[in-house]
């Protein structure tokens, strides 16, 4: 069924796949949003905008920035009248050891982008769709928002928040017939896992038996997520179940990090390849 979606993080990754995806879908109409607009109108330069009557938005968007979003949200609202599917896909990574975390600038940039940004967009649009009684968010958050990683103690602590902000979000919100959808996936080969195939301090995030590929967790949003709308979809659930026990036993789980690390660097190794 043909929707109207807002998507952060347009530009690379998740982001720009799921795009492509739903634009591909006849009827769709996608408001595409990345703070890089250059890259957007590069990416996006073939496909018909929708001040020449077609189904496409672009819009730069810092999603720190409040003001923007509300844009964003006029922007879509004076063109299609209605909004389906918000999907606070932007984010941002920097692996580091607690001991070497530069103060405020790393704790800033994961906070502002990852958590302020996806609370940001959330509320930017529950007022439409609770006028509306129905809409869709699906905020991205990680495999690292369930089991706390060394190395990206961070990133980990900023999805953490994601997750317990949608999880709260959604329960507070299906009264008018708006979900939450958060979804949790491992490794997928974006830009930002090629950043952290150096690092040995990014070790764990390699300690999967593959990483996951944008399509994959395309599939899944617009599959399951957008006709179950779950609360939460963990990728892959396997994944899910171990990260969800290690968080249960930290004092265990620490045992075992040095293994999982060093199983972490090979593939991180034979990724380099």
């Amino acid at each position: 069924m043909a929707q109207t979606y807002i998507v952060t993080g347009a530009a690379s990754g998740i982001g720009r796949a799921l795009c492509e995806r739903l634009l591909t879908d006849k009827g769709n109409q996608v408001c595409a949003c990345d703070i890089n607009y250059e890259a957007l109108t590069q990416i996006y330069a073939n496909h018909k905008l929708a001040d020449a009557g077609g189904s496409l938005i672009l819009q730069q968007l810092d999603v720190r920035d409040v003001q923007q979003w509300q844009e964003v949200v006029n922007t879509v609202i004076a063109q299609w009248q209605h909004i389906d599917v918000m999907c606070n896909i932007a984010g941002v990574l920097k692996d580091n050891w607690i001991a070497d975390i530069a103060l405020p600038d790393d704790v800033d940039l994961h906070f502002d982008i990852n958590v302020k940004g996806t609370i940001f967009g959330t509320q930017s649009v529950v007022d439409t769709m609770r006028n509306q009684g129905s809409g869709h968010i699906i905020n991205v958050a990680s495999l690292a928002a369930l089991s706390p990683v060394p190395g990206l103690s961070l990133y980990s602590a900023s999805k953490y928040a994601v997750r317990a902000y949608s999880l709260a979000a959604g329960m507070e919100l299906e009264k008018y017939g708006i979900a939450v959808t958060t979804l949790c996936p491992d490794a997928v080969q974006t830009p930002m896992l090629d950043q952290q195939k150096d690092k040995e301090q990014a070790a764990l995030t390699f300690s999967g038996s593959r990483t996951l590929t944008v399509d994959e967790v395309v599939d899944a949003i617009v599959g399951p997520v957008l006709k179950k709308r779950p609360f939460e979809m963990v990728l892959p659930p396997s994944r899910g179940v171990v990260a969800k026990i290690a968080n249960i036993f930290p004092q265990t789980t620490a045992n075992f990090v040095d293994s999982f690390r060093k199983q972490g660097a090979k593939r991180q190794d034979k990724s380099k390849n």
